[in-house]
């Protein structure tokens, strides 16, 4: 992603954000103070229980980011060495690596050139003997087509994992994210739809067991009755305190943001030139817009041209998982969607408080690229 400081149009303006809610941040900050259970502190299970019940699901599990979640959720499940989980190669480098943190193998599959998220297709094809799991990532706050996602999982038994970090609030026949697959996983970095004012995570379920092996496992696998016994090898992932008491604060106003960035797309497909080429939306998907991502013939020229206007710009992602150095042992077949899209891709300025005068100032700027 290009700096956007000192850009006459950022492409992310978190200041903007958090001046409304300076007081109630305040008032949050205070009372953590004041109490100062900095960990597992009241307003974690407060968030938890508040953040399950946006989701419609039954359990939520606070930890320390949304990297941690999906590899909890995977530990917890029981997917390990001798498994293969899919995973779209189009995705953030995040979800490739918590698979292989179990020792478990990515299976790498091609998406759909239109959404540019996975293919349920593709993911068909994929399923092998090995096959133990598929993440669903729903990408850019559009959801992925979970609805053939999930027959293809119930058909051969395999354990369906949303990724859903960039998708708070996002629906899919009208079920939010988080109520399709076995589990979800959400990440609160600051920069998305919901963010905390640091690092934070979540999962999802309606399994409870789930979720106690889950804090099991984030807690040092520290037993439930019995705080001086490890049951298990666990780790040190935790949502704090101050992080849960930010979410509340912002967990209210979720939906209006969410609008908001609605609003600021459809001004972009309003405006765009006819070679800037948003992504479709599948006909079952509300998606929440965490990134406003187009497909350009000769992004060089188009970011040149931004960069010039002082418009902020990013790539999500310009290399696919399956080419990245890390995972170069997993996969040696093309990918030709995901390859051909990764020279085109291009993220334009999109947040709540971006306004549609400057929507329209970026549409003019693409115009004249």
């Amino acid at each position: 992603m290009k700096a956007t400081l000192n850009r006459l149009v950022p492409f992310l303006d978190l200041g903007s954000l958090h001046n409304e809610l300076q007081e109630p941040l305040d008032r949050a900050w205070r009372s953590v103070l004041t109490h100062g259970r900095f960990i597992d502190g009241p307003e974690v299970a407060e968030f938890e229980a508040a953040f399950a019940r946006y989701c419609g699901v039954g359990y939520c599990a606070g930890v320390g980011n949304g990297t941690d979640a999906l590899e909890l959720v995977l530990a917890g499940a029981g997917i390990g060495r001798g498994d293969e989980v899919i995973v779209p190669t189009n995705t953030f480098a995040a979800t490739v690596a918590a698979v292989c943190a179990v020792d478990a193998t990515p299976r790498f599959v091609d998406v759909l050139p239109d959404t540019l998220l996975i293919d349920p297709a593709a993911a068909a094809l994929a399923v092998g003997p090995r096959t133990a799991a598929i993440i669903a990532v729903h990408l850019f706050g559009q959801m992925a087509c979970v609805s053939a996602l999930s027959a293809l999982a119930d058909r051969h038994g395999l354990f369906l994992i949303e990724d859903a970090a960039q998708a708070h609030g996002a629906t899919f026949l009208g079920r939010r994210a988080g109520r399709w697959g076995a589990a979800a996983t959400f990440s609160f970095y600051p920069g998305k739809n919901l963010g905390a004012l640091g690092d934070g995570g979540a999962v999802v379920s309606d399994d409870a067991e789930l979720i106690a092996r889950i804090r099991c496992l984030a807690n040092h696998g520290r037993s439930a009755a019995d705080r001086y016994a490890h049951t298990v090898a666990g780790r040190n992932s935790r949502l704090d305190t101050l992080q849960a008491a930010a979410l509340l604060v912002k967990l209210p106003g979720l939906d209006g943001a969410n609008r908001a960035r609605a609003a600021v797309v459809e001004r972009y497909r309003a405006g765009l030139p006819p070679w800037c080429t948003p992504l479709a939306v599948h006909p079952d998907a509300q998606p929440v817009y965490h990134l406003a991502v187009v497909q350009v013939p000769d992004r060089d020229a188009v970011t040149r041209a931004l960069d010039d206007a002082g418009v902020g710009w990013g790539i999500h992602y310009p290399v696919p998982c399956h080419r990245q150095q890390a995972f170069a042992g997993y996969h040696t077949e093309p990918l030709p969607v995901a390859e051909a899209a990764a020279d085109r891709i291009l993220s334009l300025p999109i947040f709540p408080t971006l306004g549609l005068e400057r929507v329209d100032r970026i549409c003019e700027v693409l115009a004249h690229a």
